[in-house]
């Protein structure tokens, strides 16, 4: 296969706008600040690297996710009723309990989790842990920048090093 062409292991920089059904913007990257993502190791959805496979430096795409192909649906079991005395104390700010805010959490794992604050009882927070765009169709269109091998760097820390990417 071509070097730059898209395959796994391999560096793909792009630009692109995500719009959601309603027609929101919901996330871009621009020619200047691109996308760099190393290609088939699950830093992106498994469709939308399956939509990319194979194109070229310069090649423009236009496509659609399901809401099963992204973040799945949004699901009752991710709605959560937690004690709202945990969110008070001297190390918490009086006023992070808001409707809509985004708190950072951690589940019984320790792993960090975004929750999204939906009711305040007197007693209990009722916080959303669903992904922000479980049950929408994502649809995606942008160009490709540029595609180049990985260093075996980039493959061990499983991240993109240098200009645009991670560094150390």
């Amino acid at each position: 296969m071509e070097i730059n062409k898209i395959a796994p292991q391999r560096v793909v920089s792009l630009s692109y706008s995500l719009t959601l059904n309603n027609g929101e913007l919901a996330d871009h990257a621009s020619e200047e600040q691109p996308l760099m993502f190393i290609h088939g190791i699950g830093q992106t959805l498994p469709a939308f690297d399956e939509k990319l496979d194979g194109l070229a430096v310069g090649d423009t795409f236009s496509f659609t996710l399901t809401a099963e192909e992204g973040y799945g649906e949004a699901s009752d079991q991710y709605m959560v009723e937690l004690p709202k005395n945990i969110f008070e104390g001297e190390d918490v700010p009086a006023d992070i309990l808001q409707i809509g805010a985004i708190l950072p959490m951690q589940d019984q794992d320790g792993n960090p989790m975004d929750g999204k604050v939906v009711e305040i009882t007197d007693s209990t927070v009722m916080m959303d842990f669903n992904h922000p765009l479980a049950g929408e169709a994502l649809s995606f269109e942008g160009k490709v920048l540029a595609v180049r091998e990985a260093t075996e760097e980039e493959l061990d820390h499983g991240h993109v090093h240098g200009p645009g990417g991670h560094h150390h």
